[in-house]
């Protein structure tokens, strides 16, 4: 595989570029690569979400000086999160790119949104192994910063469980409730499935890398269901 098309994409020359296609290495591509002498994503991954984190909050906290904790992390949350980071990493091509086994490669969805999130952070990482932190800020700004005035303007770092609960209270009277109905994949990279219900009726379920993602991703699917995905009103 040609990673130097990658390069081309983000307009960044690796010095390793070992570092760079370890970035793309699914854990299940090892199974059925046993000589590869690289190691799967899962560190670099790590590493990349931290810097993500760091590199976002830092945006943040200057770009709004007036604003609470609470608005700023709404808003980070609404950057962070699987489904802003897996749109992110198929616009720059990251899915032509991933290093999957046969298995894995046949999956789509929602289980490739995973994936490809999980990448975008693994790439964070690698670049700021390989280049250092103002190039992963560099590469953070230039896929995710211009996003946050929509995410403003539209009020969509109001999360879905809120939006759900208060259309779902004016317009039925009840209160939503979540309840986790699976667990799969090892300790380390768990996905949860949860249910979402109005009184007796199961809505929808929605997974997520944790359990406050997994009702997230319910009461989003809900709204849709509904046509209740209107906008919350101060």
């Amino acid at each position: 595989m040609d990673f130097s098309v990658f390069e081309q994409s983000i307009n960044l020359v690796f010095k390793n570029k070992d570092l760079l296609k370890q970035a793309f290495i699914h854990r299940s591509y090892l199974n059925e690569n046993r000589t590869l002498k690289l190691e799967h994503n899962e560190r670099l991954e790590f590493l990349g979400d931290a810097v993500l984190e760091l590199v976002i909050t830092d945006y943040l906290f200057n770009k709004y000086p007036t604003k609470p904790e609470g608005d700023l992390t709404a808003y980070r949350s609404s950057l962070v999160n699987s489904n802003t980071l897996s749109a992110a990493a198929e616009k720059i091509g990251i899915n032509s790119f991933l290093l999957l086994s046969k298995g894995e490669a046949k999956d789509t969805g929602r289980a490739r949104q995973y994936i490809l999130a999980n990448t975008f952070e693994a790439v964070v990482g690698a670049i700021y192994l390989d280049q250092g932190y103002a190039a992963a800020a560099e590469f953070i700004k230039a896929q995710l910063f211009e996003l946050i005035d929509d995410i403003v303007k539209n009020q969509k770092f109001i999360d879905a469980k809120s939006r759900f609960q208060e259309v779902a209270q004016e317009r039925v009277g009840v209160t939503p409730m979540y309840k986790l109905i699976k667990e799969t994949g090892p300790d380390h990279n768990k996905i949860f499935t949860v249910a979402v219900f109005l009184r007796d009726e199961q809505v929808v379920t929605g997974e997520g890398k944790s359990k406050q993602e997994a009702e997230q991703s319910a009461a989003e699917k809900a709204l849709e269901l509904k046509k209740w995905n209107v906008q919350v009103t101060e």
